[in-house]
């Protein structure tokens, strides 16, 4: 069954002030709570929150980096939520970025597809609540057992963007998280992961954003991921490399202003959603439409209130 998320924090007052927005929403009809793990917060403390306050939602990290924690690491934190929230977790992983790995974490980018192949491969031996006394091909693990295995392990998914990556996510996990792709998009890659297998989509949503200030922000939301390597080349993959190439070019020359600017707003309206709320719901059901089980939503403060934005495109929404 499709399912509408949020991710969370949703404006910038900070994790307590959440309660009442993650409550409101859920009124609303979302049935998901999801966290991302870029700058602000980490993964696991929002939805510890989430699950408190409202404990009959679903909550899902998009996503734990594989590479910024060691797998026992990783293990326990997972463990602990899914004992919070049993069958209602879901542990999304990935390769993250070179920009967060390398340079925010001080960790070699090494190897991604297989070190996030490798880390999904021992969390489900881990959270099984197996001993992992084994040898993988990016690390290894002696003698490590959960002293409290969930009853109800997580999912797991992993964040993927182009076929290899796809491929493993369908082979290996339950399934895919995307990101920064269209509607449209989504009839390309999902075939990839293959049939039975859940997709999740996080959006980047602006609605009742007045129309100058929605291009301004979006473009520089564009140019500041699609500028990281592996966004760029999954954009190139998706065909849609002519259209930002002279992007690409400018910001590589240092124009970072020409750069932004000359993002197509044909590729903002492709990538962000935008316009009334009627429209960005009508929008948000292409997703689904496509393949997407999961949509969740990111607001982006675009000269809105994101708290009302988000409210504006609830399921139970006049």
């Amino acid at each position: 069954m499709a399912r509408l998320g949020i991710t969370v924090p949703i404006n910038s007052a900070g994790l307590a002030a959440q309660r009442g927005v993650i409550s409101r929403l859920r009124e609303g009809g979302y049935q998901d709570v999801w966290s991302a793990e870029v700058s602000q917060y980490d993964a696991f403390t929002p939805l510890v929150l989430a699950n408190e306050w409202e404990p009959a939602m679903n909550l899902g990290t998009a996503i734990v980096p594989a590479f910024t924690r060691g797998p026992a690491t990783l293990a326990v934190s997972a463990a602990a939520l899914a004992e919070l929230a049993p069958g209602r977790f879901t542990l999304g992983v990935g390769s993250s970025s070179d920009v967060i790995v390398s340079k925010w974490n001080s960790t070699a980018f090494e190897r991604p597809y297989y070190r996030t192949r490798d880390m999904v491969r021992f969390l489900r031996l881990a959270l099984a609540g197996e001993k992992v006394d084994r040898d993988f091909d990016t690390f290894s693990v002696s003698g490590f057992r959960l002293a409290s295995p969930p009853r109800t392990p997580p999912r797991i998914l992993v964040a993927a963007l182009r076929e290899q990556m796809l491929k493993m996510a369908g082979r290996e996990s339950d399934g895919a998280i995307v990101n920064w792709l269209s509607p449209q998009d989504v009839s390309r890659v999902a075939p990839f992961v293959g049939e039975g297998k859940e997709i999740v989509a996080r959006v980047f949503v602006a609605p009742g954003a007045d129309r100058e200030v929605f291009l301004a922000g979006a473009r520089r939301a564009i140019a500041a991921y699609l500028n990281v390597g592996v966004y760029a080349e999954f954009h190139r993959w998706l065909g849609r490399g002519p259209k930002l190439e002279q992007m690409w070019d400018l910001w590589a020359k240092g124009n970072r202003g020409e750069a932004v600017a000359a993002i197509p707003e044909e590729v903002v309206d492709e990538l962000v959603v935008g316009g009334t709320p009627a429209e960005c719901r009508a929008r948000i059901q292409e997703y689904f439409d496509n393949g997407v089980d999961v949509v969740t939503l990111a607001v982006l403060p675009f000269g809105i209130d994101p708290v009302v934005a988000a409210v504006s495109l609830s399921p139970l929404a006049p």
